[in-house]
């Protein structure tokens, strides 16, 4: 075993560091089969959109358009675009011009305008924004300098309560008590049926639940103290449902409360490269009244979530390679499914030369036969030559269950599968569990070899195995860290260093 000395440490943040700059600097493929449509800020959506002089301006057009197999779409480099895409089946998604790559942001305007913003109470500094928005996952300032705590209350009874307390009502002024801290007031529309476990309605989240947005801004109207204010609001910025035959090649995602690229089940040539994706999720995707299991154990009836890249179901011929993700309130890149008894297949599915920083997960997947079918199998997977650093110190560790996190999460499910390798990855330092692949069957446990582990001495290695006869160990980051990897991971040819100070 190795010991991370500076320089070693250095090394692999120079590796990091070219890795991002090949990403970032990667140039547009020009070989188009069918027709090709420009997109850019400068464009107008009577347009034809058939030449960079003509192009459209908007997503919503290019989410209705109808579109032929073949198609391509291109986005001008420098520009921003607002709002979402519906994609369209065997379509491509791509760049032209000059400059940085095409941005995508989630909400439809920047917040740092002091006109937006209104005073809500004086003596405690809490900011109300003057229009409506949807639930956010949380605000990011100056393009990422900081970000927000998100509060979130129980429901009960008709009010807002306490999390930790669900007796006391939550007052505003009260539990805003960090600068910066957000809560997001969304009860004008009540669902119609009570609430999972209870008797009463609770707040209806939808992609169209508009509600309050309050800040507490320590250094005055948020508008004027910052020069960009982000918000990662609760709608996919790719949706592609499950159309088959799509690619998203070259473009930055960021500021988004979901998923940057969200697809369903049967999805087949899902096709994700040279993209930026940063700062995803934290909005709420279940909201089911009081929270008994907050702050730790169980998931609770108030769940958040966001990945990168994320199909649910069953899928084929799913690539996502050479790719900067990066502070990602779930998982960066994730296949995954609870089958719920019915019979999934998730085949092909390749995770290559990615650059993955500060996520939850940096690479999710499951499959929950929770109904115990014997249908459904991960078919070939492969997770090879990715840079996977800092699992659990993203901002997405403002979530409750912070014991969670891992370069690969694959938690302790059935997880039936074959053709499964993970190979020639950097694993570089992780807050929690680096490696957590455990199945009911060992044979269905991914083969490791030629990884390399940098972690500090005494952090948590993680589990490998089976769950058959109870969960494997959860194995330490200790002097005998190598023989682990190599014995119980079967990584025979790992490269192993341990920080020592």
């Amino acid at each position: 075993m190795n010991t991370a000395t500076k320089e070693i440490l250095n090394k692999f943040d120079r590796l990091s560091a070219e890795r991002k700059r090949f990403i970032l600097g990667l140039p547009d493929d020009e070989d188009f089969a069918g027709a090709v449509y420009y997109v850019s800020a400068e464009g107008d959506d009577e347009n034809d959109g058939k030449s960079p002089e003509s192009a459209w301006r908007t997503l919503a057009k290019v989410s209705s358009f109808d579109f032929s197999a073949k198609d391509t779409v291109r986005f001008r480099r420098g520009d921003v675009f607002r709002g979402f895409v519906k994609t369209a089946p065997y379509v491509r998604y791509c760049a032209y011009g000059e400059g940085e790559k095409p941005r995508f942001y989630g909400w439809n305007k920047d917040l740092a305008d002091p006109a937006l913003w209104e005073i809500y109470d004086k003596d405690n500094c809490i900011w109300k924004l003057c229009e409506d928005i949807l639930d956010c996952g949380t605000l990011v300032f100056n393009d990422g300098a900081a970000h927000s705590r998100k509060l979130i209350p129980s429901y009960r009874d008709g009010r807002f309560v306490c999390r930790y307390d669900e007796s006391k009502e939550f007052v505003i002024s009260r539990e805003m008590t960090r600068d910066l801290d957000i809560f997001c007031k969304y009860d004008n529309t009540l669902t119609e049926k009570p609430s999972k476990g209870e008797d009463f309605p609770i707040p209806a989240l939808d992609w169209n639940s508009l509600g309050e947005l309050y800040l507490r801004c320590d250094a005055g109207n948020p508008g004027s103290v910052f020069s960009s204010i982000e918000a990662l609001t609760r709608r996919h910025m790719f949706f592609n449902s499950s159309n088959p035959g799509v690619s998203i090649d070259n473009l930055c995602l960021k500021y988004i409360g979901t998923h940057a690229i969200s697809a369903g089940r049967g999805t087949a040539g899902l096709h994700v490269s040279g993209c930026e994706i940063g700062w995803v999720g934290g909005a709420i995707q279940h909201y089911s009244g009081t929270d008994p299991n907050y702050p730790e154990g169980r998931r609770g009836s108030v769940t958040r979530y966001g990945n990168g890249v994320e199909i649910y179901g069953s899928c084929d011929d799913y690539i996502v390679k050479n790719c900067y993700i990066y502070q990602i309130y779930d998982a960066g890149i994730t296949h995954q499914i609870t089958t719920n008894g019915a019979p999934f297949t998730l085949s092909n599915v390749k995770y290559l030369g990615n650059l993955i920083e500060n996520c939850v997960y940096s690479i999710e997947y499951f499959l929950d036969q929770n109904k115990g079918e014997d249908g459904s199998l991960i078919d070939g997977c492969e997770i090879a030559d990715n840079i996977l650093r800092l699992s659990g110190f993203g901002w997405g560790q403002q979530r409750h269950n912070v014991h969670t996190p891992a370069h690969v999460k694959g938690w302790s499910y059935r997880n039936t599968a074959r053709n499964f390798s993970i190979h020639n990855n950097v694993f570089d330092r992780a807050a929690y569990r680096m490696i957590h692949t455990v199945a009911l069957d060992a044979a269905s446990c991914p083969e490791m070899f030629e990884n390399t582990y940098i972690q500090k001495l005494g952090m948590p290695l993680g589990q490998y195995g089976s769950n058959r006869d109870g969960e494997p160990p959860n194995l330490v980051f200790d002097e005998n860290a190598e023989e682990s990897i190599k014995s119980r991971f079967g990584d025979k040819n790992a490269e192993v260093y341990i920080i020592t100070d």
